[in-house]
């Protein structure tokens, strides 16, 4: 993708609603590589490459949908495709991606995306990416389509493969040792690797970092 902007070929990549009706921990490491894309109030886009996201689905103890159902996580329980945004401490807003089917808890937590010839760090992490994005809670429940401006992109096929990283959640307290997050290796805007992962050398800003 051209990372000065979008063109008609990169919209006929979008991903179809059928992507989305899978299980959680099988959608999320497909999701690396896609492009998020945002077209703004000027008419211009903003995108970038998704390169870590999370799991949940109400069958374990860290999903929001768990316990019950209620008027803050009933996004979750909708059709998948569907943008799910809660806050986090009052104040912070995270990114899901409704999935699996209806009247099943199942998301997919956008944690980092890499933005071309942006800040690597601009968008590396939940709050920090939906600020970057200017996505809140009158996001909620939106579907991801063109009609509403919000849509993602398949990976771009000529991408060379990248490694995939599995590991554990981050910021829960429960079901914490279920390996159900996954990030690019390559990447150097991951929130937070693995001990013993160094961040790679510095190279030139672009959507394949």
């Amino acid at each position: 993708m051209d990372p000065k902007g979008i063109d008609a070929t990169d919209l006929k990549r979008k991903l179809p609603s059928s992507f989305f009706y899978r299980p959680a921990a099988v959608i999320a490491p497909d999701l690396l590589g896609c492009i998020l894309v945002k077209r703004e109030n000027n008419g211009k886009f903003l995108f970038g490459k998704i390169v870590e996201t999370e799991a949940y689905d109400q069958s374990e103890q860290g999903c929001h949908g768990y316990k019950r159902r209620t008027p803050s996580n009933e996004t979750l329980f909708g059709e998948p495709g569907h943008l799910y945004i809660y806050l986090t401490y009052g104040i912070y807003h995270c990114v899901n991606i409704v999935t699996d089917k209806a009247n099943w808890a199942s998301g997919v937590l956008l944690r980092a995306i890499a933005i071309p010839n942006e800040n690597e760090r601009i968008a590396s992490g939940p709050a920090l990416l939906a600020r970057r994005f200017g996505l809140d809670r009158t996001h909620d429940r939106l579907c991801l389509s063109l009609e509403n401006g919000i849509w993602l992109i398949k990976k771009p096929s000529k991408e060379k493969v990248q490694k995939i990283v599995q590991t554990t959640r981050i910021g829960i307290t429960q079901a914490k040792d279920l390996q159900w997050r996954w990030y690019l290796q390559d990447s150097r805007s991951v929130s937070k690797r693995i001990k013993g992962d160094p961040c790679p050398k510095k190279l030139k800003l672009g959507i394949n970092e």
